[in-house]
């Protein structure tokens, strides 16, 4: 296992704890996070709001790598994020692509469909 492939299993391991401070603190100073339908949100300052807003409203999740796949600093992780938001139960597949740099999340690019996220959570 890639160092880089270690970092992103620690990554997705930290969010059941929802501590925005430790997700954040992964990501390079300046790292991008992109869900692909929204703008990318860059920097952590900017992160710490985004991700903190988002994970708010949730009471638990776990998620499960289903294919990691890494070459040098980049890292494809195809998983379920499953979640309780607002108490109700949300599985949403997902697939992140992770962009390194010096151990950080440089970019990380989250494709998913934010219906099947919105019909499950409403």
């Amino acid at each position: 296992m890639s160092d880089n492939e270690k970092i992103i299993r620690d990554f997705v391991d930290a969010w059941p704890r929802l501590d925005v401070a430790e997700i954040v603190g992964y990501f390079a100073e300046d790292g991008v996070y992109h869900n692909m339908m929204l703008e990318p949100v860059k920097g952590r300052e900017a992160l710490t709001g985004f991700i903190g807003a988002f994970v708010a409203n949730w009471s638990d999740t776990k998620w499960e790598i289903l294919n990691l796949v890494s070459r040098g600093d980049i890292v494809i992780a195809e998983r379920v994020d499953r979640m309780k938001v607002g108490g109700k139960p949300v599985a949403l597949p997902c697939c992140g692509v992770f962009e390194m740099e010096n151990g950080k999340i440089k970019v990380w690019r989250d494709y998913f469909d934010l219906g099947t996220f919105t019909k499950a959570a409403s």
